[in-house]
């Protein structure tokens, strides 16, 4: 099995640096980076060019900039991919070091994975360094306090590993659903489901995507516990009540008429 992590991203390069630093730190080390670019400019080029010289190739997929156009740009990774499975995060969510190697672990025929996140307010973001990622202070509950963190249990999923962490992702309650931040599933799987659906702006696109793929049979798995990602945090000032309603509305329909395949996602139908 070759494996893809896809990470969209959209000129967050000092995030996206940090980002690098994580991936750059996985205990497996076998796949590549592919970089989803809605429309950066040549500051993230500057950091993306800066680690195409490790030893995980890092390839680089780019649109202009013309609004909020995630679903297009992960679409146009996905066709670039060269993985059999594929991994998807954003560049805001630094991995820990067992994120790759979880995904890898738990892949099977017939699921896809819906890892977790623990948000990270904006001082404790700024203060990351590499020597933080690189060493793995920056998932530690106590690290995260001394830099001015608070709320213990948003920061719970951090405290448990290895049996305790398969018995959290077991008994959760949580439904698993796609996550933008972290979720993983067979490229052929996401070719027949056309990927994600290009009409959809912010706001449960990647859920629907997850929707379709549990209309074919295709089952979500929990790692939320196992597979973990911590994200920095920024503003979103694409977020609109319009679109999300929008695409409230699409959801509805896949869920109601079961549908596999949407029309407006690699493949379009229309013009």
């Amino acid at each position: 099995m070759t494996v893809s992590v896809v990470l969209s991203t959209y000129r967050s390069p000092k995030w996206l640096e940090k980002v690098f630093w994580g991936y750059m730190s996985q205990s497996r080390r076998d796949f590549e980076l592919v970089i989803a670019d809605d429309g950066s400019g040549e500051e993230t080029v500057r950091v993306i060019r800066a680690h195409s010289g490790s030893v995980i190739p890092v390839r680089h997929v780019w649109q202009r900039d013309d609004g909020f156009r995630k679903s297009r740009i992960l679409n146009k990774a996905i066709v670039a991919a060269r993985g059999d499975y594929l991994v998807f995060s954003d560049g805001d969510c630094v991995p820990r070091r067992d994120f790759v190697a979880v995904h890898a672990a738990r892949a099977a025929k017939g699921r896809f994975l819906s890892g977790g996140y623990v948000k990270l307010p904006g001082d404790v973001s700024r203060a990351i360094s590499r020597k933080d990622v690189e060493s793995g202070r920056c998932f530690a509950v106590r690290w995260i306090r001394s830099q001015g963190g608070r709320g213990y249990r948003r920061m719970a999923k951090l405290a448990v590993r290895g049996w305790a962490a398969a018995a959290a992702d077991r008994i959760t309650t949580t439904r698993p659903t796609w996550n933008g931040h972290n979720a993983s599933g067979w490229r052929s799987d996401l070719i027949a489901a056309n990927g994600f659906d290009e009409r959809m702006g912010y706001g449960g696109q990647d859920r629907e995507l997850g929707e379709r793929l549990e209309n074919a049979g295709v089952r979500g798995h929990t790692v939320r516990y196992r597979a973990l990602c911590v994200h920095l945090d920024h503003d979103r000032g694409y977020a609109d009540l319009d679109t999300i309603m929008h695409n409230k509305a699409i959801r509805r329909e896949t869920r109601a008429r079961g549908i596999t395949r949407t029309p407006f996602g690699i493949d379009s139908d229309t013009p």
